[in-house]
């Protein structure tokens, strides 16, 4: 079967990227009787670093790169979309797989395709991810072009495919689910990686704690909820407190931002001192403060997974994350979880998992065990299993 694919996303560095990258190297791998068509622009084709006998890449030049265009305030040329879509009509193909709708584009007229939803954050939440009208307007209208021109949906949880059908009206029959997973990187970190990781990239010395959170800096993920909880622990325990560490480029996030609003934040409550902006930490280092971490932090309004938070729990790091996310079932005893806007109860978990180290303990412990229950292969053969279905 000749299988097309968007991979535009291969570069983005959100989870949507994380997403694409380690779904399509599965799928690749474990269909090799399949052929795959990679149709990608200048950023992806750049860092793209699989190879395969039945993959090829197919180079679309694009004027903007869809990262860029398709982002709260982009917007895409009619050529660029044109150039795709008279590319994958070239091709042949028997059907088309777009990993996420954040980068879909008009596919041929009869063309089977599946396209994948991750969450319905924008839908649930505009004011928050869309910050202007236009911005809302083409993202209704890019959504349903990719639910009329595919046969069916694939998302990442059930949770996901709960809201999808009740915010997009997708009836369930036509949503599938391929669950995500931690990298193989995340793995608990020896001591001595942690204090050498802390030391070099955060300039903490051996014996200083730190909560971390890892993402974008959006007004939905609730960071400056963080920042207050935190300031509430600084206040209490002063100079042992524990450090705030904030994963994450703030200047090339293609989202609504609102990092001012979390400086302004910072600032009003004394907490700069205690608090380190890391920028794009890598895996391979991400690893290390994921593992030496109190607890990863991330109270959002909704997420579709919640990744940071499987990456953070693949390390053997307990939660305080989101009740509005699968992972309350994901990572059941594996950290604290919180409504979206219960302020009490975040600081109080902040607090417990500060001073208590037998709960952090506990926590962690099962959250590893939840972690280590996904695998990317189920996700890809999931994903593959839908994919021939919307072919037949």
């Amino acid at each position: 079967m000749r299988i097309g694919v968007d991979a535009c996303c291969w570069a983005n560095s959100r989870g949507y990227g994380r997403f694409t990258r380690e779904l399509l190297g599965a799928m690749v791998r474990r269909s090799p009787d399949d052929e795959f068509l990679f149709f990608v622009d200048d950023n992806a084709q750049a860092s793209l670093d699989l190879e395969s006998d039945n993959l090829e890449v197919i180079h679309v030049r694009q004027d903007i790169s869809p990262m860029k265009a398709a982002s709260s305030e982009g917007r895409r040329s009619l050529g660029d979309m044109f150039r795709l879509t008279r590319a994958v009509a070239a091709a042949d193909l028997d059907v088309f797989f777009c990993p996420s709708v954040y980068s879909f584009f008009p596919l041929p007229l009869g063309q089977r395709a599946v396209v994948a939803i991750h969450d319905v954050i924008a839908e649930r939440h505009p004011e928050l991810t869309l910050p202007t009208r236009r911005a809302r307007l083409f993202w209704r209208m890019k959504v349903w072009l990719a639910l009329r021109q595919s046969e069916l949906i694939l998302t990442v949880s059930d949770f996901s495919a709960r809201t999808i059908h009740e915010w997009l009206k997708v009836p369930i029959a036509r949503i599938r689910v391929a669950v995500e997973a931690p990298a193989a990187i995340y793995q608990p970190s020896a001591p001595e990686e942690i204090a050498e990781a802390s030391a070099r990239l955060l300039g903490l010395e051996n014996g200083d704690r730190w909560f971390v959170y890892v993402g974008g800096f959006n007004p939905h993920k609730r960071i400056i909820s963080i920042v207050e909880a935190h300031a509430s622990v600084v206040a209490e325990e002063g100079d042992s407190a524990p450090y705030l560490v904030l994963v994450g480029d703030p200047d090339s996030d293609s989202f609504h931002k609102n990092v001012e609003g979390i400086r302004e934040a910072i600032e009003r409550h004394g907490t700069g001192g205690r608090t380190i902006w890391t920028g794009f930490v890598p895996d391979a280092d991400l690893r290390h403060l994921h593992s030496g971490a109190l607890a990863l932090l991330m109270p959002s309004e909704t997420e579709g997974f919640g990744l940071p938070a499987v990456e953070a729990a693949a390390c053997g790091t307990p939660v305080i994350v989101t009740t509005q996310s699968p992972l309350p079932d994901l990572l059941a005893g594996g950290g604290i979880f919180v409504a979206p806007g219960d302020q009490e109860t975040l600081r109080e978990a902040v607090h417990l998992l500060s001073q208590n180290s037998a709960v952090r303990e506990e926590m962690g412990r099962r959250a590893l065990v939840g972690a280590r229950a996904l695998s990317w292969d189920r996700g890809a053969d999931a994903a593959l299993e839908a994919i021939h279905e919307a072919a037949a």
